[in-house]
């Protein structure tokens, strides 16, 4: 699939490709909760209308993001995996969930605060790679 980049600078065409609403947030709750299939990916508290998850998982494999397969025991099911490519939006995940995390505490007062936020401010490194790990470790389909 071709892509309309709007102008050779690479911050604008990275989010030419991943800076619509959705594309982070599928990536992110693939690494964080390891959701694998288009039912557990639309049953998300975010809420995303079918419609759009389906057209962000086809944009997501286009652009080689992610892999989509079938289980050898169910044919109607697709299997989604990140991709090396996909994996490596996790720092860009790391760097906005500490972003938002110091500087959106006064716009959103609920703000979710049951997440490791100082031990990633703390060990960054080692939590991408840890994260990276075991997204590898878990699992192939069959």
């Amino acid at each position: 699939m071709k892509t309309d980049f709007r102008c050779d600078c690479p911050i604008t065409s990275a989010i030419d490709l991943i800076g619509d609403k959705w594309s982070l947030v599928v990536v992110k709750n693939m690494l964080f909760y390891n959701l694998k299939t288009f039912k557990e990916l639309s049953a998300t508290s975010e809420a995303i209308a079918t419609n759009i998850l389906s057209s962000r998982l086809k944009n997501l494999e286009e652009q080689d993001f992610l892999t989509k397969k079938k289980p050898a025991d169910n044919k109607k099911t697709n299997i989604y995996r990140l991709t090396d490519k996909g994996l490596s939006l996790l720092p860009i995940i790391i760097e906005l969930a500490i972003w938002g995390d110091t500087n959106l505490k006064a716009v959103h007062p609920s703000l979710n605060r049951d997440n490791p936020i100082e031990y990633i401010k703390l060990n960054k490194e080692t939590f991408i790679k840890v994260i990276k790990e075991q997204y590898k470790n878990k699992g192939a389909i069959a």
